[in-house]
């Protein structure tokens, strides 16, 4: 009897692995060609057959990408637009779902998603006359302020979740004992819903770090976040692949680089999530 759970855990553990790996190879797959193009000279990138690992990696696609264009100022630009839409989105996300969840105001929850399922195409035209109207067409401005669209949604459709499932007798004995509904809010509720803001800032931040479309419209010259300044890499007279996938690379080190960091709180703001 041992030996048969032994047997079937191991079977199932076997069947897990298979699985997540058959879901996870494209993805794989992609990233790590990606990442081979990146370090391979453009004779290895256009040969026939495809040459998938290089015999002799180079770095030289990475220094033309810098050496061609102000990288860091994209960067710069990427961090100041990112960090304030992510920053702005939780300063009246947070709130916003700690009131909507505690009014149980469903319509307006319902309103909120399907903002967020609108796709950004649809807030293009009617942002970007206002814009050019105030003056702020090719300034940071404009597209931190655009971001606010897709990310204030996320956090306040995630804290939505959390603030509901909370304990309210904590909140009532702090009312109970004399506090307000904003200390209430501040001192009980807003600890306790830490996995969830801590969720809602990593999706905010990876959302917006990769957003492209408001950035290629109301950029300027040198206001440029990273994506918009990987795709103008793009040329019609030819295609630079090593460079392009270092530049594609560099873009997706910050995201990579957080994930690895604060892995821990995303699994437990998920599980907590989950479990809720």
């Amino acid at each position: 009897m041992v030996a048969r759970r032994r047997l079937r855990k191991l079977v199932d553990q076997v069947a897990l692995a298979a699985s997540v790996a058959l879901l996870l190879a494209p993805c794989l797959f992609v990233f790590f060609w990606m990442l081979s193009l990146s370090v391979k000279y453009d004779i290895d990138n256009t040969a026939w057959p495809p040459v998938f690992w290089p015999e002799e990696v180079t770095f030289e696609n990475f220094a033309k990408v810098f050496e061609e264009s102000p990288m860091f100022l994209y960067f710069w630009n990427s961090v100041q637009v990112t960090g304030s839409a992510t920053l702005v989105s939780l300063l009246l996300g947070v709130p916003a779902g700690y009131g909507i969840a505690k009014a149980k105001a469903n319509k307006m929850a319902g309103m909120l998603l399907l903002s967020r399922m609108t796709p950004g195409l649809s807030y293009l035209i009617p942002l970007f006359t206002m814009f050019q109207i105030l003056g702020l067409i090719g300034t940071v401005w404009p597209i931190a302020l655009t971001h606010l669209v897709i990310t204030l949604p996320i956090v306040v459709w995630i804290m939505i979740g959390f603030f509901e499932t909370l304990p309210h007798e904590l909140e009532e004995a702090a009312r109970i004992d004399g506090a307000t509904l904003w200390q209430a809010f501040l001192y009980v509720a807003l600890p306790l819903a830490r996995p969830g803001i801590v969720v809602s800032a990593i999706l905010s931040f990876i959302t917006s770090w990769n957003n492209f479309i408001f950035g290629a419209v109301f950029a300027g010259r040198t206001t440029r976040t990273m994506p918009v300044a990987v795709y103008n890499m793009l040329t019609f007279e030819s295609f630079a692949w090593g460079p392009l996938a270092a530049a594609a690379i560099v873009v997706m080190l910050p995201v990579i680089l957080l994930t690895i960091v604060i892995q821990k709180e995303i699994v437990q703001g998920l599980a907590s999530g989950g479990v809720k």
